[in-house]
């Protein structure tokens, strides 16, 4: 058995004269790996089983997005993509999720609405005006207890309202874009209901 060399002797040394008295051997430690591109690249890129789409999901997803656009058409609602994009961020796997990302949504759109219609209506896209807009936005996100994901939604309502240049009126702008995303959560909602997803995790526990 290969010991360990006392303080002071080299390890070349001691395994000579001790160990294997007729030559002298180096062993080599090569480095563990500790940390690399691809180590930090799956730290980052990590997921759970239950949390990636299914086919179900991808297929409801789909069909919730395209209806959202047609009924945003129907009632002649100029930017109906708008009504798309709702759908997609509130679509959930289960119906109690869905609804509360859309009761945020909701409340959050008509604050950064709102806002958003006030500062482009006195300020037009002023670029002062707008940061103080968007702060003033937190401090509602706050007041009515948003959390951050909500007060994003509500700044990216505002920022639309106003960076975007419009021929209509600020107000009437910021009713079109709260009509279009109400639409896409409501057919979001509908769909969800109607067409519930079955986890694999309840499906077994019913077959066991």
């Amino acid at each position: 058995m290969i010991g360990v060399p006392p303080f002071g002797i080299e390890r070349d040394d001691y395994f000579c004269t001790k160990d294997f008295p007729s030559e002298s051997i180096s062993i080599v430690i090569l480095p563990m790996r500790t940390g690399g591109g691809d180590d930090l690249f799956m730290k980052f890129w990590t997921w759970k089983q239950e949390n990636l789409p299914s086919i179900t999901h991808a297929i409801r997803t789909a069909v919730a997005a395209t209806v959202s656009v047609v009924i945003a058409r129907l009632v002649q609602m100029p930017e109906a993509y708008w009504a798309a994009i709702a759908t997609l961020v509130v679509m959930q796997s289960t119906l109690g999720a869905t609804l509360t990302l859309s009761l945020e949504r909701i409340v959050a759109t008509a604050a950064g609405a709102s806002v958003g219609a006030l500062e482009a209506n006195f300020f037009g896209s002023n670029l002062v005006a707008f940061a103080v807009a968007i702060f003033l936005t937190g401090l509602l996100s706050f007041a009515f207890r948003l959390e951050k994901t909500a007060y994003r939604y509500a700044s990216i309502t505002l920022a639309i309202i106003v960076l975007i240049p419009r021929s209509a009126a600020p107000w009437m702008i910021a009713l079109h874009r709260f009509i279009e995303v109400s639409v896409g959560i409501i057919v979001a909602l509908a769909v969800v209901a109607v067409w519930p997803e079955e986890h694999p995790s309840a499906a077994k526990s019913a077959d066991e």
